[in-house]
């Protein structure tokens, strides 16, 4: 009789990683508007940078929280012993501060957070458009809207010019770096917030490059969101700042 031999089995094809299988979609995030970029990346760039941001103003605040505790200490303990006569003498001398000039650079540094905060969401409000600027057929007029980063950049330098006004006041009261307690810590902590505020405005001067050059929305997006935050924050440390040398004198 004929023997039937058992059908064979039939084997899947299984994707290989070196054949013409079929891949799993990668998640870039070069920032460029490559291939890749997906927002998978770009939360995860987002996420480092507010890390980053976050221990850098960490580090800021034990800086200042540091020359404060200083600054209270020779408040209540600059007194020493005259020999002559034999009493105590405080050797604090109270500064006059420039207050005027000082509230004028305060309104400055307030105004230029609003306008960092306008500048922020204009770049958000792009982002958000972006996806509906590149689907064919659909053409959306790029805003001409009120340049928010350049009036924060000429605010910003504003303040450090004022900062020099109020240090050139200051000086002509006869209170300089060296002339005794607390006019160094006038200088110590106006020129630290001075410092830290210049490189807030180089991140600007950065951000206002690549807007110009048309670089990625989503890299344009990170800078302006770490900045915009760092800049709020520069402004309360100021604030700060200006209440202690006021009040703490």
């Amino acid at each position: 009789m004929p023997v039937i031999a058992p059908p064979l089995p039939i084997e899947k094809s299984k994707p290989r990683h070196g054949g013409g299988g079929v891949h799993p979609p990668a998640h870039g995030g070069g920032g460029d508007n490559g291939p890749g970029d997906g927002s998978f990346g770009y939360g995860r760039r987002l996420h480092r940078a507010r890390l980053a941001l976050l221990l850098g103003l960490i580090s800021i605040c034990t800086l200042f929280v540091t020359i404060t505790i200083v600054f209270m200490m020779m408040r209540h303990g600059a007194v020493i012993l005259d020999a002559r006569s034999g009493n105590y003498i405080r050797q604090w001398v109270p500064v006059t501060l420039p207050v005027r000039l000082l509230v004028l650079n305060t309104l400055i540094l307030l105004v230029s957070s609003v306008t960092i905060e306008m500048a922020r969401r204009s770049v958000a409000r792009e982002m958000i458009l972006a996806p509906v600027r590149s689907i064919p057929g659909i053409a959306l007029e790029r805003e001409r809207g009120i340049p928010w980063l350049g009036i924060t950049i000429t605010l910003g330098m504003l303040f450090l010019f004022g900062q020099w006004a109020a240090w050139r006041a200051l000086q002509a009261r006869g209170f300089h770096m060296f002339t005794g307690v607390p006019s160094p810590f006038f200088y110590i902590l106006t020129g630290a917030h001075a410092v830290h505020l210049s490189g807030g405005l180089i991140v600007l001067f950065y951000a206002g490059v690549i807007s110009l050059l048309h670089r990625g929305i989503e890299h344009r997006r990170i800078v302006m969101e770490i900045t915009a935050w760092y800049w709020h924050f520069m402004g309360a440390l100021w604030i700060y700042i200006f209440a202690l040398l006021q009040f703490g004198r």
